[in-house]
């Protein structure tokens, strides 16, 4: 199906496992298949620097202060991610637009009555509020499920089997959220054996927001609440893989021009991707950094800037929208990228930015940056890529975390700037990550479905 939308749309899919035979027969392992039309929150807006920014302050405040929590996930409204998903919950059925996000674990909405929630979104129309009351399928999760006893790595003291299994996340910033979960059918499209789509609905675990304070008030970014892809136990898919629904792997492929792209759940079998290691026992997607090369050189980095093992640590985050990196990278990346163009007058935008003027084509006078992992996997990042255009302004899309975030100054934190154009897949079964180039330019879906055997274009 195509959507009306065109280059703006951007899915999310649960694929079919693949298998293929020396024939090259395609046969189906038959699961439970995901397919959510999913959008870019900022498309068709005209971005400032300053709220790309401040968007990626408060997700970083947010992420670090969740390292630390028994839940690892937040479920932030106003700074979680940049893509959005309609999914119905209950019976009858409700639509909520919640954000899409690789950093969380819970998936929540605002429920009825809630405390210190905001009543509109970001586009001033009215937040839905979910109320149990309503829904013929829906059910408390009380303190003493497993679900709850798991999350909170024991029973919680003073709540007893009759209660209501809560949850408090408090971050950074000092804001709050709170409330409790509840189990629900969720709603979305259902891929059969012939890639045709049919509703059909699971029941899963997710948060009923019931009071939040700070920032999390503010109706800035806010929506109906938020989609988590973390790898914790709580998480949509590891809850929808430990029932045999899905595999516990799942992609994307953004598109950096347009702003859409595919989101999947599932296997991907084509295109062969190589991968990284994951960082065990860590609550984001870490990943270990050995090297940075600028066109064909080794950048020079201090090895007070490496960890044990001789690697960085690098957060792969799709929520986030530039590159993060610590100074000891980010000033000699910057003075080898501009080592052979003496005649461009760099200047400051909005105290913070790195801007040019340059007519021609970027990707003729810069060259591509290449970040190398553990296992020999390399991710090129060309400068189209890493610089973008804004008031006919080149800005360079790398920051320093030095001046932001001195506790976080040996991270590195890699968001779209880097992942956009680049099919990225999480294969949380086997704890690797990969990604190989990819055109997820949304006309090009139709030849990527053919080569994946799986996505569904809406």
């Amino acid at each position: 199906m195509i959507t009306t939308n065109g280059t703006l749309g951007f899915i999310l899919t649960v694929l079919l496992a693949v298998l293929l035979s020396a024939s090259l027969a395609i046969a189906t392992k038959v699961h439970t298949d995901w397919v959510l039309s999913v959008r870019n929150k900022f498309a068709g807006q005209k971005q400032s620097l300053d709220a790309l920014k401040e968007h990626d302050s408060r997700r970083h405040l947010r992420m670090l202060a969740g390292i630390d929590l028994p839940l690892g996930g937040d479920g932030r409204p106003n700074s979680a991610g940049l893509y959005y998903a309609k999914i119905g919950i209950g019976t009858p059925l409700k639509d909520f637009y919640v954000q899409v996000d690789t950093g969380s674990d819970i998936m929540w909405v605002y429920c009825l009555h809630c405390k210190g929630c905001p009543n509109k979104n970001y586009l001033g129309m009215d937040l839905a509020q979910y109320n149990l009351k309503d829904s013929h399928t829906g059910k408390l999760v009380s303190c003493d499920q497993e679900f709850c006893l798991e999350i909170n790595e024991g029973p919680i003291s003073g709540c007893s089997a009759n209660k209501s299994c809560p949850y408090t996340e408090v971050y950074g910033d000092g804001s709050s959220t709170a409330g409790y979960f509840v189990r629900d059918a969720v709603q979305y499209d259902q891929v059969s054996g012939n890639l045709q789509t049919s509703s059909a609905n699971d029941s899963v675990i997710f948060g009923c927001g019931a009071r939040q304070t700070g920032d999390l008030s503010s109706s800035d970014e806010a929506l109906d609440g938020i989609l988590g892809f973390g790898q914790s136990n709580s998480s949509m898919i590891s809850q929808l893989a430990s029932s045999g629904k899905v595999k516990k792997m799942f992609a994307h492929c953004l598109d950096g021009t347009n702003g859409g792209g595919i989101f999947a759940i599932g296997h991907v079998v084509q295109p062969k991707v190589n991968t990284t290691p994951l960082v065990q026992n860590q609550p984001h997607y870490n990943i270990n950094m050995t090297a940075v090369e600028v066109g064909h050189s080794l950048l020079n980095i201090s090895r007070d800037a490496f960890g044990t093992g001789g690697t960085i640590r690098t957060i792969v985050d799709s929520g986030t929208t530039l590159a993060y990196l610590p100074e000891v990278i980010y000033k000699p990346l910057l003075s080898k990228i501009f080592a052979n163009q003496t005649d461009i007058k760099l200047r400051t935008v909005h105290n913070q930015y790195t801007c040019f003027q340059y007519p021609g084509s970027v990707d003729d006078i810069f060259p591509p940056v290449t970040f190398h992992f553990e296992n020999s996997v390399s991710l090129k990042v060309y400068p189209h890529e890493y610089l973008f255009l804004f008031n006919e302004l080149w800005c360079i899309g790398w920051q320093n975390n030095g001046l932001q975030y001195k506790d976080r100054k040996d991270i590195i934190l890699l968001g779209d700037l880097v992942l956009s154009n680049k099919l990225v897949i999480y294969d949380l079964e086997n704890q690797v990550i990969g990604w190989t180039e990819y055109n997820c330019e949304y006309n090009s879906c139709l030849p990527f479905y053919f080569r994946i055997r799986a996505f569904i274009c809406i």
